[in-house]
């Protein structure tokens, strides 16, 4: 036993934590969807959409652009949103970040928002379009309370997800 690796014990419990804080911590803001929350038009922003773009954003090396898959199918399941809404729209954001990712050389917190305010007009705007096409009437205008108060919690989101981010790389 080496007095820097600690224990098998520890160094199993530090790798398990490192590989599963992230993919926990979205499931977890897709579970939020099950909290009672009644609202007649749709202010709420999503969560676990803003969780994901904060690790993605954060970490960029951890996940690959498939994990939004099975990530975004619980999202579906969850939110009740039409099967493979945030499916496609979480996978489109991941393809992006990687494209613009191999074109910027380097990002800080000013860019970071920036790009998860673009990411967030978009996919808001293709979630009203899933919707639209499933037959829904409500104007565009309709989900601008939601895109700017989403706009507006993406930093105390990124500052949870950093602060569950020095909590899994702890020893």
């Amino acid at each position: 036993m080496s007095r820097i690796a600690g224990s098998r014990r520890d160094v199993a419990m530090l790798g398990f934590r490192r590989q599963t804080v992230p993919m926990l911590s979205t499931l977890f803001a897709s579970l939020l969807h099950a909290l009672p929350i009644v609202v007649t038009t749709p202010i709420v922003p999503d969560i676990a959409f803003l969780v994901l773009l904060s690790w993605r954003l954060l970490r960029p090396e951890m996940w690959q652009a498939h994990i939004a898959l099975p990530l975004g199918l619980f999202d579906d399941l969850m939110a009740g949103h039409p099967l493979g809404q945030s499916m496609a729209l979480w996978t489109l954001t991941f393809l992006v970040f990687d494209f613009v990712d191999s074109r910027v050389g380097w990002r800080d917190y000013w860019t970071d928002w920036l790009f998860a305010s673009v990411a967030i007009a978009l996919y808001t705007a293709g979630a009203w379009y899933v919707a639209h096409m499933m037959g829904s009437q409500a104007p565009l205008v309709v989900v601008v309370p939601q895109l700017v108060l989403s706009i507006i919690a993406y930093p105390l989101v990124a500052l949870i997800v950093v602060g569950l981010d020095r909590w899994r790389l702890a020893r």
